[in-house]
């Protein structure tokens, strides 16, 4: 079998007597899309700073592109393309100027930084406005231009870093089409995201707590095996109350909001839970319109995962 083109065994780092990142394991295959989730402080950053050489591990050992980001930093640098969330553009300079200086830190010349500059302009729509100042540009525009600069050369893996941060649902659509026609050519995709619903278009999943990874797989498997208990949504014109109220309640181990529902995870199964919800918010008298049964969403099983092991309660 060929080599994942990011591998980790054991990867750690340590600032002091603080560990940022706790011996973590990745396995990414060449041409999936992978996203690594977490709160702020979680950890995930340092291991992308890791990841592309940039940072040295306190321990363990990990490749990326068949290089060791240890013993071979600047190869490593050489095979990846970098995203993040500020988008990594001089806004002093216009869009051909930034795109020829990213090309020659790539090391792109003539008729190849032509040729790429050609193609980054048209995947950006930017055709027409060259000369116009990068910061005079939407949010949506610089993201895809950023992210044309970022693999100019193009190199087999590319990290995001917060790439949607910042931009409007539209472009943030847009930007992951981009990426999944990225991924079909074959580029490996890590990225780092604070929009779950966007976790839903990565092939796999790793969730990082403390540091640690409390949780990995498919999107589909982390909802099914995650979360053992049923989830209800709740429609109410008080979700707030109606949060606070369950959130009381011993039978409910968790309640979110989403819009105008909340989602409520239940001990009790069946029946049961439509009992145990309607019950408490009858006897609080919180006005609700329907208690349906639902799938459970990758927020509900990130909430479920950090908490259980925030209280070390797991199920």
């Amino acid at each position: 079998m060929s080599e994942p083109a990011i591998f980790a065994r054991g990867l750690t780092r340590r600032f002091g007597s603080f560990t940022a990142v706790d011996a973590i394991d990745l396995d990414v295959a060449a041409g999936t899309i992978f996203g690594l989730l977490g709160a702020n402080g979680a950890g995930k950053s340092t291991t992308i700073r890791m990841l592309c050489g940039l940072l040295t591990s306190s321990n363990g050992t990990a490749r990326v592109a068949g290089r060791d980001i240890n013993s071979e930093p600047e190869a490593v640098k050489q095979r990846i393309g970098y995203m993040s969330q500020e988008f990594s553009l001089y806004r002093d300079l216009t869009v051909a100027e930034n795109i020829r200086f990213f090309g020659g830190i790539y090391g792109l010349r003539g008729s190849r930084l032509v040729e790429r500059t050609r193609w980054a302009v048209e995947m950006a729509g930017l055709a027409g406005r060259e000369n116009a100042l990068t910061a005079t540009l939407s949010g949506g525009w610089r993201q895809r231009l950023a992210l044309g600069c970022a693999i100019l050369h193009e190199p087999p893996v590319l990290f995001l870093d917060e790439p949607t941060g910042g931009v409007d649902p539209v472009s943030r659509r847009q930007f992951w089409n981009l990426i999944n026609d990225l991924a079909e050519q074959g580029i490996t995709i890590l990225v780092t995201t604070h929009y779950l619903d966007e976790a839903e278009y990565c092939n796999n999943v790793s969730l990082m707590h403390a540091g640690r990874i409390v949780a990995a797989g498919t999107p589909a498997s982390l909802k099914r095996d995650q979360i053992p208990f049923p989830v209800w949504q709740v429609g109410t014109p008080e979700v707030t109350r109606a949060a606070e109220t369950l959130g009381g309640n011993p039978e409910v181990l968790e309640t979110a909001i989403f819009g105008q529902t909340i989602h409520v995870v239940c001990k009790q199964k069946d029946d049961l839970g439509i009992a145990v919800i309607t019950g408490a918010l009858e006897t609080a008298g919180v006005p609700f319109s329907s208690v349906t049964r639902t799938e459970p969403s990758l927020e509900d099983v990130f909430i479920h995962v950090i908490e259980a092991h925030s209280t070390g309660d797991f199920v």
